[in-house]
Parts: structure tokens; sequence; C-alpha cells
């Protein structure tokens, strides 16, 4: 079961919050590594777009996409009079936090089931509150790569964000949304992700399995080819690409070659 709904509008609250405390007397011209392309500027606008045009979505009750031109345009710096634009760690922290609470509130008052458009099969403002809760913890492990600093997750966030990774990723449209994915199935192409860090019986395990016409992913027991295990905040970084599959606490036994065949094929932004 997802986390509560409104402990996921903390989360989201939060996360934005330390992400904001890492840019206060940040240089925004950084390069963010895990985004090739983007600097620290340009992440800052990207989630705070994203957390705008949620929180329109679901005011609005909107039956079909906003325009996305805010999420999108984060590589031209002309006219920006944003605080990132100025290029003011501090004061662009503080603005994307403002967006992050007026999104929470907003999500708050619509509780989980209310009626509105979502990308997703679904169509209710509760996957706003988990998607930009995750989001912006991930956005904020790029953060923290880019000016060097550690990361750490509290463990029911990270196996909640890892449990939606295999949710959104089992999606039969996401073979259209993105066809190299059918590259993927194949007999024998089962991949395992274990957590560790907790006695056996509370390790949560999650099986991606592509030898059927569609990708099933989620919590799951049985053989694989091959298995990752490591802290569920690790997990989620190797999923979201955003870290390799070993090191740090991580651990590859097995296929390598079909986990870096599949990593290669399930990148996010």
């Amino acid at each position: 079961m997802p986390m509560d709904h409104d402990r996921l509008c903390d989360r989201l609250v939060e996360q934005t919050r330390l992400l904001a405390a890492h840019l206060d007397g940040a240089d925004l011209t950084l390069p963010v590594p895990t985004c090739p392309g983007w600097t620290l500027r340009n992440l800052v606008r990207h989630l705070w777009g994203g957390h705008r045009w949620a929180e329109e979505t679901v005011r609005t009750r909107a039956s079909e996409p906003l325009p996305a031109g805010i999420l999108r345009d984060v590589e031209d710096a002309s006219a920006d009079p944003s605080p990132a634009g100025a290029g003011d760690g501090a004061a662009a922290g503080a603005w994307l936090v403002e967006g992050a609470e007026r999104l929470a509130a907003t999500l708050r008052a619509a509780g989980p089931g209310a009626r509105v458009w979502t990308p997703v099969p679904g169509a209710r403002s509760g996957f706003y509150a988990r998607r930009f809760a995750h989001e912006s913890a991930v956005h904020r492990a790029d953060a923290a790569r880019a000016l060097g600093i550690g990361f750490t997750l509290e463990r029911a966030s990270a196996i909640d964000a890892v449990d939606e990774w295999m949710e959104l990723e089992s999606l039969p449209m996401m073979l259209d949304v993105q066809p190299r994915k059918r590259e993927l199935r194949g007999p024998g192409r089962v991949l395992a992700f274990e957590a560790d860090g907790t006695a056996p019986a509370e390790r949560p395990r999650w099986v991606v399995d592509l030898t059927g016409d569609a990708l099933a992913c989620g919590r799951g027991t049985g053989p694989a080819a091959v298995t990752v295990t490591g802290p569920p905040a690790e997990l989620l970084l190797v999923l979201m690409r955003r870290r390799p599959a070993e090191g740090a606490g991580v651990a590859v036994e097995g296929d390598r070659a079909l986990l870096d065949f599949w990593l290669e094929r399930v990148a996010w932004s």
C-alpha cells in the first residue's frame, strides 16, 4: 500500500526544504552530473515548474493535461526573472519551498480521491502527492551530488518510492511511451532488487520480469538472473540511474550484462 496521503504531502515539503538548504550559498551555475546538460539553476526551475503544474492541475480539477511548457523550459536562460535566474541560491530555495508548500496545501484540501487528470490510469489527486514527494527527493539527490554532499532518505519513503517506480514501469503504456523497452523482453530475463539492513523477513524484494509480453514489476519472490542488494535509498538511486549499480553498500550477483542492458533502457528524467 502507498504511504498515507498526508504523510506524502509532508514528505514533499520536507524534501523540498532540504533541497533548499543545499542551495543556500550555492553557485547555481554548477553542472548537475546526474542530469546531463543541466545546472543547479535548471534543476530548480524544473522542480518548481513541476510543483506549479501539479498544483494547478489539482486545484482546477483539470480533466485534460495542462500545457507542459513550464515543465520542459529549463534550458532557456533568457529573460528569467526568478531567483534561480538571478543566481541567488537562498532566494531560489525559498521560492522552491513556497511552491512546494502551495502544492501540498492544495493536495491536502483535495484529499487523495479527487477526480483530476493524471498522466497514468487512475485519475485521482493522490497520484500527485506520491509522484512529487518522490520526485522532490530524487532531485535533492541530484543537487547533493552536484554539490558533493551526502544524501540519505528515510527508509519508509525510499521503499514507497521504489514501489511507485515498479508500479509505473509495469503500466502497458510505458512500452508506447518508450518503444525501446520492447527490446527488453526475452526468456530468462528476470531481475531482483532486495533491500538489506533489517531482519530477513522484513526485507522488501522487488522483481522485474521481462519474460512475457508486458513488463511485470513489483514485490515478488522466486529466482532471478541477477539480484541487486542494498539499502532502499540506494536501490532507488540505481533504478533512477543516479548512481552505479555497485559500490557504497550495493552489491550485484548474477548476470551483470542483463542488468546493464536493462538499465540502459529505463532512464527517467
